[in-house]
């Protein structure tokens, strides 16, 4: 019984060194494996949306799905299998991930139409920055995300009040144009200023009065000034974030300040820091 015992745990340990680390050549064949799978499932996905790929080669494409989905749930029953902590793995992003990747294959076989869902693979793509070592890069990933955090309010407000105005444009628009121009009803005059305000400009509706162009006018120049608003906020909220990261440290050589927090050399003349 112990030996049963020791024998499936040493399966555990070696499985768990090659399924979630990377430190390994046997590891990283697996990861990159992997990810080669997913990047042939998610295009399969997307040749067979394609009719005249589909009418030719549609069968093969269900018969390699299939495979690709049974591979998968094979390797998410090991990750289950021979996780340290199951229950914390099945609720990390990754496990959430893994399991939604297999999912839709099933769904399929009562929902049809659920096919689309199978694009959620896509996600575990985010694998790669594991296997090519990319962790260290998503520091300043979180950076932007804080500072994001930080502006929401501000963006919150800006987005409320731009609102107000798409809202009153849209009204005027109707009043001015009216149905016979192509308006015709506020909602579709608040697509128009959206549109317009975007500068995506479709050209579906336009104005036909002179007071109409000379509105539509101002609402192209106003949505240029629009867009460096949210910019300049989020900017700001960078600029701080990055501010707090630098400690008050100069450097003995140069005498230059601003250096990370986590720097052992002047980024200006690589000389030694002195711990404060």
């Amino acid at each position: 019984m112990e030996n049963k015992q020791t024998e499936s745990s040493d399966l555990q340990l070696t499985l768990r060194k090659v399924i979630f680390g990377t430190d390994t050549f046997a590891g990283r064949v697996f990861d990159i494996g992997l990810i080669v799978c997913i990047i042939a499932s998610v295009s399969l996905l997307l040749l067979d949306t394609i009719d005249a790929v589909n009418q030719q080669y549609g069968e093969l494409f269900r018969i390699l799905e299939w495979g690709f989905t049974v591979a998968f749930t094979i390797e998410y029953g090991l990750r289950l299998y021979c996780s340290s902590n199951r229950w914390s793995y099945f609720r990390s992003f990754y496990g959430v991930v893994d399991l939604l990747s297999i999912l839709p294959s099933y769904l399929m076989l009562i929902f049809p139409g659920a096919s689309f869902t199978l694009v959620i693979r896509v996600l575990r793509l985010f694998r790669v920055f594991r296997v090519l070592k990319l962790i260290r890069y998503l520091s300043e990933g979180n950076l932007l995300l804080r500072a994001m955090l930080q502006s929401s309010r501000k963006i919150f407000v800006f987005f409320f009040s731009v609102s107000l105005i798409i809202l009153v444009l849209g009204a005027i628009m109707y009043e001015v144009e009216g149905p016979e121009n192509g308006f015709t009803s506020i909602p579709t005059s608040i697509y128009w200023t959206v549109v317009t305000i975007t500068t995506v400009g479709y050209g579906d509706i336009t104005p036909h009065t002179h007071l109409g162009k000379g509105i539509a006018a101002f609402t192209m120049l106003l949505g240029y000034s629009i867009i460096a608003i949210p910019t300049g906020i989020l900017t700001a909220e960078i600029s701080q974030e990055i501010g707090k990261h630098r400690d008050l440290r100069s450097c003995s050589n140069c005498s230059t300040t601003g250096h990370e927090t986590k720097a052992h050399y002047c980024y200006n003349c690589g000389a030694e820091l002195q711990e404060i």
